[in-house]
Parts: C-alpha cells; sequence; structure tokens
C-alpha cells in the first residue's frame, strides 16, 4: 500500500489523533513519526519543532471547539445560549481529551492570532450579549467564564468529584445557574484597575 504524501496537514492530524488516544503529553515528533511511518527528521520540514506542532493540535482544537460552541448557541440568548456554550466545551474534553488538554497550555503567537481564536472570541461575545453588561466588563466576564468551566473540567476529568454526592451533573447545573444569576447581577461599581 502506498503512503500518503506528507504534508503540514497530515502531520498535524497524526498528532490530534495521538493525543486524543495516548494524551496530549505523548505527543512528540518521534511519536508522531512513527505513526506516520517515517523517521523524525522527515517532519522537520512541516514543523520547526515540538513547540511548533503541540500549537498545531492547539490551532485545530480550537477550530473544533469553535465549530461545537457555534452550533449549541445558534439561535439561542442567555442563559439557554450560556448552557449551550458551556456543554459544548464539556462534551469537548469528554470526546477529545487530548485536544482539549492542548487547550490548557500557553499558546503560540501562531495560535492566538489564528482565525479560529478569534472565532471563539466572537462566540464569547455572542453568548454575553444575552446579558446588560458593559462592553468593558466583557473581558471580565469572559474570564470568570474560562476560569469556572475549565475549572469544573479538569477536577471532573482527574475523578475529583467521584467520591462524593451529589452527582456531577447536579453541580455542573447549578455551576451554569450560577454564572447565569452573577452574569445578571454583574456589578455595575466596577472600580477597575489597570
Amino acid at each position: 500500500m502506498e503512503r500518503a504524501p506528507l504534508t503540514s496537514t497530515a502531520v498535524i492530524t497524526a498528532a490530534v489523533d495521538l493525543a486524543d488516544e495516548a494524551g496530549f503529553d505523548a505527543v512528540t515528533l518521534s511519536a508522531v513519526a512513527r505513526r506516520l511511518g517515517v523517521r523524525a527528521p522527515s517532519l522537520y520540514s512541516h514543523v520547526r519543532d515540538r513547540d511548533t506542532l503541540l500549537d498545531g493540535v492547539a490551532a485545530r482544537a480550537l477550530a473544533d471547539l469553535s465549530d461545537r460552541v457555534a452550533v449549541a448557541i445558534a439561535g439561542r440568548a442567555g442563559r439557554d445560549a450560556l448552557a449551550g456554550f458551556a456543554g459544548a466545551h464539556r462534551e469537548f474534553a469528554r470526546e477529545a481529551p487530548g485536544r482539549w488538554q492542548s487547550l490548557q497550555r500557553r499558546a503560540g503567537d501562531t495560535v492566538v492570532r489564528s482565525e479560529a481564536a478569534l472565532r471563539i472570541v466572537t462566540l464569547n461575545k455572542a453568548v454575553l450579549r444575552g446579558y446588560a453588561l458593559p462592553e468593558d466588563q466583557h473581558v471580565h466576564a469572559v474570564r470568570l467564564l474560562g476560569a469556572t468551566i475549565n475549572g469544573f473540567l479538569a477536577l471532573e476529568r482527574i475523578g475529583g468529584f467521584d467520591h462524593s454526592s451529589p452527582s456531577p451533573e447536579a453541580s455542573w447545573d447549578k455551576t451554569v445557574e450560577a454564572l447565569d444569576a452573577l452574569l445578571h447581577a454583574w456589578p455595575t461599581d466596577h472600580g477597575d484597575r489597570s
């Protein structure tokens, strides 16, 4: 059987598949090369180094996540949009664990400036339009949503909720409910420190 040509897309796809199957930490140039049936030096004309490879996985993860979020919030506002947004993150973390992990590291400039990153920002803003938050408070609200959702998913991933009642589902619903209430009652006297 003839091997498909080696391209940057093929290298990143192999890294994405490896991340989801074996964990993000398993993504190395040598592991991806083995997966593609080539020697590691063959990858250097497609990815500069491991950081570039990991950024490629993160960029793909952002694109995949943004597709899910867009579908989950389409035609929704307020709590419904927030629940769709949070739920899309949770499903993605469960179904694509390696890609999810790739989003838990400091991203390189190419990822931060990518079309997928811009789309995620736009989708965050779409969710926040359902709340009466001043524009200058959006960054704080986005940080709160990210920290809360990521924190819950990180604890759930390591089994942090496995040994107590009620179920994580009940806590997840309460978390979304609390975020919705907080966004509706956002403090107007913000006294920002630059």
